[in-house]
């Protein structure tokens, strides 16, 4: 494989990509699939942190929809990820990978809390990083969170592993004549209206000049690949 195109990544993984075939909840097997990928592409030598969903578990929205209070769903959605972050921190350290978890939101008894210190001595130690509990605040999405973290760790691209191949004009699966654009710019998807990430994450990466990088999750060691400047993926960048 080709040398990586990326010295330092964030990888965001919905959370349903955990799901499986299950209506709820997290399946081991596609845990073990996601860091069989995480650890082919730590090896390649380019430094990654993970972002990862709840919506296998909670979607604090749904509940603010049928007039919940807003704030307590998102609290409940930020602990909904940090499980997702321990169930992939297990099979990171089963597989001899170290790994650190770090939380916006503080739960000390089970993970660290984030801070800017303890990241930076985390990820200069070559630890695959988990970031987990989205910012720690309310009312921001898992994509603006992967972007913010993308921002401090200092990541060149954000890569997104989605249901399809790369961005699309239209949902592909809706629109037979849907057309895949191999490269775009984040003014392009902010001006488009292109809904691969919320405008707020998509405004930090373009001002913090990240990449944002589209491909498909369900394809083994695509991630590699994509690295690597092989396989198929849509590359979002400044210019």
């Amino acid at each position: 494989m080709s040398k990586p195109l990326f010295a330092r990544i964030l990888y965001k993984i919905s959370g349903e990509a955990l799901m499986g075939d299950q209506p709820f909840g997290i399946d081991p097997k596609k845990v073990a699939v996601v860091v069989d990928d995480v650890a082919e592409a730590a090896a390649l030598g380019t430094s990654i942190a993970l972002v990862v969903g709840g919506g296998n578990i909670f979607r604090g929205m749904a509940l603010a929809a049928n007039g919940a209070d807003r704030v307590t769903g998102d609290h409940m959605g930020m602990m909904a990820i940090i499980m997702n972050a321990l169930a992939l921190r297990m099979e990171l350290q089963s597989r001899g990978v170290a790994v650190t978890v770090l939380s916006g939101l503080a739960v000390p008894q089970v993970c660290d809390t984030f801070t800017q210190r303890g990241m930076i001595e985390a990820r200069d130690r070559g630890d695959v990083l988990i970031f987990a509990g989205g910012t720690g605040n309310p009312y921001f999405t898992s994509d603006t969170a992967a972007a913010l973290r993308a921002a401090e760790f200092g990541a060149d691209a954000i890569f997104k592993g989605t249901q399809v191949d790369g961005i699309y004009s239209a949902d592909p699966k809706k629109d037979k004549n849907a057309t895949r654009y191999d490269t775009l710019t984040h003014t392009d998807l902010l001006q488009q209206g292109l809904k691969i990430m919320d405008g707020s994450a998509v405004a930090l990466a373009r001002d913090n000049d990240i990449d944002v990088v589209v491909f498909s999750i369900h394809a083994p060691g695509e991630l590699a690949r994509v690295l690597c400047g092989q396989g198929t993926f849509t590359r979002v960048s400044s210019n």
